[in-house]
């Protein structure tokens, strides 16, 4: 066959999906599973690469199951240890083999919270002196720079700048990723920690509006008038719901929705069987939680579908950036 001309345009190799990486920064245990689990659980199946990193055990979190209520943060304070076995079930669930904890189990402390009047959270009163939310923002962030340099992501999923609805522990992982992310690519930052690695492509978590809508209507059809209580599928939505028109990517992982409901079964102490996420489910199908929304915030908008939005992750990334 003839050499191709030397004008011709030449297109660099699709990337393998063992060379497509994927990095998750995440703030307690279950917050993955909540956000992307059937993300994390599709591409785990396809072979690509998924690390989760938690900055905390969520030692503060409230406590579900009654027969746990021992372990809770103002009685034995083992409720961390406990969530710890939690997502390990998770990431089984999910098939994700790659699970961190930011500067080890234990390194930060869950902030805890409390809810504002305006129906948000915000700082607790008390506050733990290794809380997250009190880190230094250099030095958490250089914990994930280390882990960045390592993995080599292509593709990095965090929160928003409010961290979803406002806790301060989800606001910090929002901060530490975004920071990690810019010093990581700085070669003379820190390169005993490793080579330097720019993060093409950089998105937060994000819930369609008309989605959630969708969803509410389905439930208040449904007589369920208690799941997601006091959200009116026609009035204001709380901060984590993100219009249509800002919104990038849908990740279509239905067929993995129901790993994503197992891993979601294996926070008892977090999340009920009847609670909203099951009912949203049960109501509306798999499309309530098998499809998930981002908004691409760093990197180029990769090919786009009838309804404008990309379909995966990687999407106009070619070849092994590595």
């Amino acid at each position: 066959m003839p050499a191709a001309p030397a004008h011709a345009s030449q297109q660099p190799p699709a990337a393998t999906p063992a060379e497509q990486r994927l990095l998750l920064v995440h703030a307690h245990p279950d917050d993955e599973t909540i956000g992307q689990g059937a993300t994390m659980a599709q591409y785990a199946a396809q072979g690509r690469s998924v690390t989760l990193v938690t900055c905390t055990a969520g030692e503060m979190g409230e406590i579900l199951v009654t027969e746990l209520e021992h372990l809770a943060a103002d009685k034995e304070d083992r409720l961390g240890e406990h969530r710890r076995g939690e997502i390990a079930d998770a990431m089984a669930a999910l098939g994700v083999t790659d699970h961190r904890w930011l500067g080890g189990f234990g390194h930060y402390r869950d902030s805890g919270m409390q809810w504002h009047a305006d129906g948000h959270a915000v700082a607790a009163d008390d506050v733990h002196d290794n809380a997250f939310s009190r880190a230094d923002l250099t030095e958490a962030a250089t914990l994930l720079v280390e882990v960045i340099r390592e993995v080599r992501p292509q593709v990095l999923v965090t929160y928003d700048e409010f961290g979803g609805y406002g806790h301060p522990d989800h606001i910090q992982a929002h901060r530490v990723a975004m920071y990690a992310a810019q010093l990581a690519a700085v070669p003379s930052y820190r390169p005993d920690l490793g080579a330097a690695w720019d993060i093409a492509k950089v998105y937060w978590g994000a819930m369609s509006e008309s989605r959630m809508r969708a969803g509410l209507r389905a439930l208040r059809d449904a007589g369920d008038t208690t799941s997601f209580e006091g959200m009116d599928p026609d009035g204001p939505l709380p901060h984590f719901v993100t219009a249509d028109d800002d919104l990038s990517c849908a990740v279509d992982a239905q067929d993995h929705v129901e790993r994503k409901m197992d891993a979601l079964r294996a926070y008892p102490t977090q999340v009920t069987l009847d609670g909203p996420f099951f009912a949203l489910s049960n109501n509306v199908g798999a499309a309530a939680w098998g499809v998930e929304f981002y908004r691409l915030v760093k990197g180029a908008l990769g090919p786009v579908g009838d309804d404008g939005l990309e379909s995966d992750l990687f999407a106009g990334l070619a070849g092994d950036a590595g």
